[in-house]
């Protein structure tokens, strides 16, 4: 496990971003490597369930809420068990993961202690359940967060723009004026529709480039 007192310090990183009002952060895949854990979760579900595994059978679970991932294994066919019992198993399953210890991702550090050093107010925005999320938050460190949205706070969930427009709000700041922080296609759509600018950072395929999207490969290539 990384150690969240301290930070990475590349030489220098080859992007400079234009200093958002807040810096607003995704997760799973995003501040820790997670996001495999996840799927390595739901496709130890499948097999179980004698469901194919595949990469194009896991896709649309890249970045899902538990409940939601739940409900699609029911939509398709992919289980015989109900959406809650699917759920649970999930939850439990990828909990357990998280709790034997999360890596940070490279720059992630580095980046939330430069947003505080200006101070930049930070969100986390994540579709994981908030037992979850408090797990990371631990390890990430608190101090570098102002709030935290996590899946079932708000109405609705990623791909919508609730979680962010939520989290902008929190901060008393307009979505227009935030940088979001994601690393799938679910995460940045609702980035997006909130109308943040968006750095992704790809864990899975799917996020293309645009006016309001800068791609990295890792957070140690920018700089607020």
């Amino acid at each position: 496990m990384t150690n969240p007192a301290h930070t990475s310090s590349p030489a220098s990183p080859a992007l400079t971003l234009p200093r958002p009002a807040a810096l607003l952060c995704d997760m799973d895949g995003t501040l820790v490597d997670t996001e495999h854990a996840w799927l390595d979760a739901v496709a130890e579900f499948l097999h179980a369930q004698g469901s194919p595994s595949s990469g194009p059978t896991l896709a649309p679970f890249a970045g899902a809420a538990v409940a939601d991932a739940a409900d699609h294994l029911v939509r398709q066919g992919l289980t015989a068990l109900t959406a809650a019992e699917s759920a649970r198993i999930l939850d439990r399953a990828f909990t357990s993961r998280v709790a034997a210890g999360v890596t940070v991702q490279p720059g992630a550090l580095r980046l939330l202690d430069r947003a505080r050093a200006l101070g930049i107010p930070t969100a986390l925005v994540t579709a994981s359940e908030r037992h979850v999320a408090d797990l990371v938050l631990d390890t990430l460190g608190r101090h570098r967060f102002d709030t935290s949205v996590t899946s079932g706070e708000t109405e609705r969930g990623k791909p919508h723009p609730e979680p962010y427009l939520t989290a902008a709000a929190a901060l008393g700041v307009d979505p227009a004026d935030c940088l979001a922080v994601e690393d799938t296609p679910t995460g940045a759509t609702a980035a997006l529709a909130a109308g943040c600018r968006l750095l992704a950072v790809p864990s899975v395929p799917g996020i293309t480039p645009g006016p309001r999207t800068t791609l990295v490969r890792t957070l140690d290539e920018v700089a607020l």
